[in-house]
């Protein structure tokens, strides 16, 4: 069973909707009672970051988050409050599963917003790749993205202007995708199935 954590933002109904196309059972709930009897979870995310942490402690998912020791998939926002903190709109602490901030993209020679299909590349040999086409591309919609993470935890990453925007990160029984995989055609619904099968 596949848990797709609600805490009020996030697009739940795409995310449910891929993981039910690769052949899996989810359920969609803010109760930790419920999500605890689940075998995998994912925090999927739309907004901003403060108001995602505060509407994690409102519902009472916080702990629960923070002390799951199964796999966990964090989509977008939910990828970055994998790390230790965010400026956007103030400064915001994160779960700290990995190092690194999460700061506003800063390039007057492309758009911001960051939207629309951008090619992830290897960034580290890993199995995850053995799933995807040799040209990766994905699907982004974002406008802050995860600096001075460790190295060793970023798997794949995409260049957009002179930045470097980690795309997918790894670390224990964390795995995050700032794109959208369940938007990123075949190759995102690798990188689920990957997660949903094999992490």
């Amino acid at each position: 069973m596949i848990g797709i954590i609600d805490y009020g933002m996030g697009n739940l109904y795409s995310v449910q909707n891929a993981v039910k196309k690769l052949g899996f059972e989810t359920i969609t709930s803010s109760d930790p009672d419920a999500l605890a009897v689940c075998d995998k979870l994912i925090l999927p995310g739309v907004g901003a970051f403060g108001d995602m942490m505060e509407n994690i402690q409102a519902s009472g998912l916080y702990d629960f988050i923070k002390t799951w020791k199964k796999p966990l998939l964090g989509i977008c926002l939910g990828m970055q409050s994998f790390f230790e903190s965010s400026e956007e709109k103030g400064i915001h602490q994160g779960f700290g599963f990995m190092q690194g901030h999460i700061r506003f993209m800063e390039d007057p020679n492309v758009r911001i917003p960051h939207i629309g299909w951008n090619a992830l590349e290897k960034n580290q040999d890993h199995p995850i790749w053995n799933h995807c086409s040799s040209q990766v591309y994905v699907y982004y919609v974002h406008s802050y993205y995860a600096k001075d993470m460790d190295p060793q935890d970023l798997v794949g990453v995409s260049e957009y202007g002179k930045m470097k925007i980690p795309g997918l990160v790894i670390k224990d029984n964390w795995m995050g995708c700032q794109f959208h995989p369940e938007k990123s055609g075949e190759d995102g619904l690798q990188i689920l199935r990957y997660f949903l099968e094999e992490f």
